[in-house]
């Protein structure tokens, strides 16, 4: 594997790919006596980031998660740009997968491209900003990669691909912000990373303490492990890799019936339990939107007043109605005669009329006017209303704050935003979900007020400055005290300090700073490693790897049913994707084809595409990949 990059995202994917895969790597960095570009303002801290990104740490250590096998055999080299001559000589003609993850797209794109023509059966990961020209990027390099390789499918086979598919050569465009909202939208929401996305489905991973005598533990969708014994104490030797005696990953129904006495990690669904958003129809305004309180209540006094003048004509004439409500309107108009000769009643009333007309004439005038505001300000930003509660605050709408907010109300989450700079990027994506949006600088007193954050279930300080997320959260704590904060910071190092610092300040509320190299590298990683990769999730000292498979080719899992196929401490079948077969039934949630509870019994057949989990060994076995030992 090789990696180019110039900031923390290229240092923590080479730990990801040594630390969880167990790949070689070579890295490619700028000279150390360079600045390497940042991409966020205000980052002195860079370079302990880039020295903290050498250590090779799959996951937080003080969360007893990390895995600390070296690779000896790891190259580092220096390089101001990624040059034919440099990609050359990094390997990448014999490389497997190459991640471009430079923060210019021009700098990205043009390594792409050399590198395709140095080996057209890579696999190509680059980190674009721009989206849309990631997309026409992807489609170019496929395409060539499919042309340079229609002659040596069958090398290709030898390599990991199965029945002559392309996805393991292809290219994949990733960004930053796709890749951390995930993580970001289920922190929030249930105070853990550990999360994969499965075909736009969010699935977590939650340790349960042994059950009580008498208590039936929930065992969610699957259980996908048994905790060791001294699992308090992780950084045992039970927790290592090797060890026999530490977490059985992927244990069969009889192990999980007879673990006694032993935690589990089992794999859930994230959902929102909060209040829902108000029901609204799609592209209707409702009437109260057009009109202010306070001009329909003149509106309904100038109506109650024409009806007690045609009343009273009635009365004083002894007309018929409908000719009285008629005479009274003419002279609220003023397009009546002048009753000279009629009674002093009816003379009086006309006044009257015409005194209600001169009323009448500015609150038509107003009306009108506040509805044509009303439709010209429809895509206008909202204002939080007065008893909202249960929502999440979102502290910027920027690069990735747009991809969060998007999230969250893909789940059905209430949201109020906060931002200072009117003309943002993600401006328009709030008028368009209609989205509360308090305008203002969140260091300032009163607009965290404002977004009603003492009503608030959760705080996502995602701005591009540290200092303004760190002082939003202090300030939040400050409010409430038991509220569920994540916020966004540039350096892992800091970040890991922040938090320890927050939760031994606030021990009862729950506080999660997270970098966007560490939410990013596994999701780079994981497309390094092969399209059908979903993602990694850590248990103890051990890691267990998700992933999209198609049934063709591979006779552990082709014609065999889910039982015959299950193997373990390998690898198994969790969930069916109907999507790939165009099939509907059964499917599980809304916008996702998965489906959960296989039967024992169903018969695995070609075509199906399937969702696993499996260790790193297992996978290596059923996708014909070599394993690298640790030494």
């Amino acid at each position: 594997m090789v990696v180019c990059g110039d900031d923390g995202l290229a240092h923590r994917l080479a730990t990801e790919l040594r630390g969880v895969y167990r790949e070689q790597v070579v890295l490619v960095v700028p000279p150390s006596r360079r600045t390497p570009p940042q991409p966020m303002a205000g980052r002195a801290r860079a370079a302990s980031a880039a020295l903290f990104g050498r250590m090779v740490t799959a996951v937080n250590r003080g969360t007893g998660d990390s895995d600390d096998t070296l690779v000896p055999d790891e190259r580092v080299m220096e390089a101001a740009e990624p040059t034919e001559a440099v990609l050359a000589d990094a390997g990448v003609d014999r490389a497997a997968a190459l991640a471009l993850v430079y923060d210019d797209d021009e700098t990205n794109i043009r390594a792409a491209l050399t590198a395709r023509r140095l080996n057209p059966r890579l696999r190509l990961v680059l980190r674009l900003y721009n989206r849309r020209l990631g997309q026409h990027i992807e489609e170019l390099l496929d395409q060539a990669a499919e042309l340079a390789a229609g002659t040596t499918a069958g090398h290709r086979d030898g390599h990991g691909g199965h029945g002559g598919h392309g996805a393991d050569i292809a290219t994949t465009v990733l960004s930053d912000a796709d890749t951390t909202a995930p993580a970001l939208v289920a922190t929030a929401l249930v105070g853990t990373s550990k999360v994969v996305d499965a075909e736009g489905l969010l699935l977590r991973a939650v340790e349960r303490r042994p059950p009580r005598p008498g208590e039936v533990a929930d065992p969610g969708l699957c259980t996908l492990a048994l905790l060791s014994a001294t699992s308090n104490d992780p950084a045992g030797a039970e927790g290592s890799e090797d060890s026999g005696d530490g977490p059985r990953l992927l244990p069969d129904a009889e192990a999980v019936a007879a673990a006694t006495g032993r935690g589990a990690v089992v794999l859930e669904q994230v959902s929102y339990s909060g209040p829902p958003l108000p029901a609204r129809r799609a592209g209707v305004m409702p009437f109260a939107s057009l009109f202010s309180a306070r001009l329909r209540w003149s509106l309904a006094g100038l109506v109650a007043a024409v009806v007690a003048l045609a009343v009273a004509l009635i009365v004083v004439t002894d007309d018929h109605p409908l000719h009285a409500i008629y005479i009274t309107l003419l002279d609220l108009f003023a397009i009546n005669d002048p009753a000279v000769d009629a009674p002093l009643g009816q003379q009086v009333l006309q006044l009257l009329s015409g005194l209600v007309g001169l009323l009448l004439l500015p609150v038509l005038l107003a009306a009108v006017l506040e509805a044509l505001g009303t439709f010209r300000t429809a895509s206008a930003l909202r204002k939080p209303p007065r008893g909202l509660s249960g929502h999440v605050v979102l502290l910027g709408l920027g690069k990735i704050g747009t991809r969060v907010l998007t999230r969250l109300r893909e789940l059905h989450i209430p949201v109020v935003c906060v931002e200072a700079d009117p003309e943002a990027r993600g401006m328009a994506v709030a008028r368009r979900l209609r989205v509360p949006v308090v305008v203002g600088d969140v260091t300032q007193e009163g607009v965290l007020e404002s977004a009603k954050i003492h009503r608030a279930d959760a705080l996502l300080a995602l701005t591009s400055v540290d200092t303004t997320n760190l002082e939003a959260v202090l300030y939040a704590r400050s409010v409430r005290p038991d509220l569920r904060a994540v916020l966004r910071l540039y350096d892992d190092d800091f970040a890991k300090a922040v938090y320890r610092t927050l939760r031994t300040a606030h021990p009862a509320a729950l506080t999660r700073s997270r970098s966007v190299s560490h939410l990013a590298a596994p999701a780079f990683a994981g497309a390094m490693m092969g399209r059908q990769i979903l993602g990694a999730i850590p248990v103890e000292r051990r890691v267990l790897l998700f992933a999209a498979v198609v049934v063709d080719g591979h006779p552990q899992l082709e014609g065999r049913t889910v039982a015959e196929a299950f193997r373990p401490g390998a690898w198994r079948v969790l969930a069916l994707d109907t999507a790939a077969r165009g099939d509907t039934a059964g499917a599980e949630p809304p916008g996702s084809g998965l489906v959960w509870d296989l039967p024992g019994t169903y018969v695995l057949r070609a075509g199906d595409r399937v969702v696993l989990a499996a260790t790193r060994r297992g996978l290596a076995e059923l996708l014909g990949r070599r394993t690298r030992s640790p030494r």
